[in-house]
């Protein structure tokens, strides 16, 4: 062989060997950063199950709720993401308006009438609650996959029904979660202190899975759509593994929304409580935010693509700000719950309901992207310390015996607050856009009135009769 083959070959052998030498060395640093990350999921893992079974949360089987938690609100954020881009952007905005008003009537009020006899309906099984919850979850990752399809193929006449369906069955697993923490509570525990660690997991989830939906979107929205589809399987099995508590009922009676019923017990004979003064005030300041939650989902998601404001922005963009801004608030709501003990419940959800006014109000006048943000920031915190709010009224006013039934009412009360406020919000023209917005603002403070007027007509001393 000549010395030219010769050189050829020995410096192919040294490439040769280099190569083999880099392709180990990257073999083993990927096997290493594998083995970083590895060991970085299972602390985070660790870290997490230890935070969500800390304090007698893990004995309760509060931990369980908080998992569960966590995968609805998940798969919650991963639909949202999905139909952002796709049911309200695919669609021409007035044949879509007319769809979802007529879905939202026939679909939503409906559930809004049968809402209160979903806890005296679970009330006579002895397993009722975890399969109830079980059952909004499995719902949801059916229509999940349904609407995979439908998205994909561009047109289905269920798509709609089945997107509404997806926020219908959100809905009632909001209900039937009620009544599912007061009957996990540890040791020294308070339901607001559970249902802040319930809502702190659903922030997380929110927080963790939406990114990872807005990268399965990228490839299509069908792609989140069967990402939530796995989430709400996890949470169905979640459900299931709830403790028997959840469908334990001894010991318990039944809250009477009417503080005028004096009706001592039940058909079945569970022992009737009137709803106490302060409970009653507090639900229906609550109802106020909870209605305009309902009003500005249904109206921006139209508004914001018919009628932008004078910004530059994308539909997209708009939406985004103002929902990000909304969930800004939830979470500010979340982390003010915990100076509820330096501040009186009753007077706090008197001035959220007025900084709801306020802010459609400053809408309504000044139309633009910063007034919109701020009143999307204002109802998420109002509906967040609201909630909050009357949880430590139930709390503290409601006999232990009935606080399940309590939340479990107060909860189905707010859902229609919501879906009253969802159907007046599809039914208003889109322009002028100050419009829809004076109207929420006349509906909440008018609201207010109410409310106010019912409190000192209630504080008024009564006369007696003159013998």
């Amino acid at each position: 062989m000549s010395s030219h083959g010769t050189d050829r070959t020995d410096r192919a052998r040294t490439v040769g060997r280099g190569l083999g030498t880099g392709a180990r060395a990257a073999a083993r640093g990927v096997a290493g950063a594998g083995r970083v990350t590895g060991r970085m999921s299972r602390t985070i893992g660790r870290q997490a199950r230890r935070a969500a079974g800390a304090q007698g949360a893990e004995q309760s089987g509060l931990n369980r709720l908080i998992y569960l938690h966590f995968f609805n609100t998940a798969g919650d954020a991963a639909v949202a993401i999905s139909l952002a881009g796709s049911l309200f952007f695919q669609v021409p905005s007035g044949e879509a308006r007319g769809q979802v008003a007529l879905f939202l009537g026939l679909t939503m009020l409906p559930f809004a009438i049968v809402a209160p006899l979903i806890g005296p309906f679970l009330d006579r099984f002895s397993h009722g609650r975890r399969w109830a919850i079980g059952a909004t979850q499995a719902l949801r990752a059916f229509l999940c996959w349904g609407l995979a399809s439908a998205i994909s193929g561009e047109s289905s006449p269920w798509l709609f029904a089945a997107a509404l369906g997806v926020l219908v069955s959100s809905k009632a697993y909001g209900v039937t979660r009620a009544a599912a923490v007061p009957r996990l509570l540890p040791q020294g525990f308070t339901l607001v202190k559970a249902n802040g660690r319930v809502s702190v997991s659903g922030m997380v989830g929110a927080a963790v899975s939406a990114p990872l939906a807005g990268l399965a979107s990228l490839a299509g929205p069908e792609w989140s759509l069967r990402y939530a589809f796995l989430l709400f399987v996890v949470a169905t099995v979640c459900a299931i593994r709830l403790p028997q508590a959840v469908d334990s009922s001894a010991g318990e009676g039944t809250l009477v929304l009417r503080e005028d019923d004096s009706r001592p017990t039940t058909p079945r004979g569970r022992i009737r409580t009137p709803i106490p003064p302060a409970v009653a005030f507090a639900l229906r300041a609550n109802c106020g935010p909870r209605f305009l939650s309902g009003f500005l989902l249904m109206f921006m998601a139209f508004l914001l693509r018919e009628n932008p404001p004078e910004s530059g922005l994308s539909a997209e963009v708009l939406i985004g700000l103002v929902v990000g801004a909304a969930g800004l608030g939830n979470a500010l709501g979340v982390a003010a719950a915990a100076l509820l003990k330096k501040i009186n419940p009753s007077v706090t959800v008197v001035l959220v309901l007025v900084a709801d006014a306020a802010a459609a109000l400053l809408a309504a006048l000044f139309y633009g992207v910063v007034f919109l943000a701020l009143l999307g920031l204002t109802a998420g915190l109002a509906q967040s310390l609201g909630k909050f709010c009357l949880d430590a009224t139930i709390q503290r006013d409601v006999p232990e015996r009935v606080q399940a039934s309590a939340f479990a009412r107060s909860d189905t009360a707010l859902q229609v607050a919501w879906v009253l406020g969802g159907f007046i919000g599809i039914a208003l023209p889109l322009d002028p856009a100050r419009l829809g917005l004076a109207v929420a603002f006349a509906a909440v403070a008018g609201w207010a009135v109410f409310v106010l007027g019912g409190r000192a007509q209630a504080a008024r001393p009564r006369r007696t009769p003159a013998a």
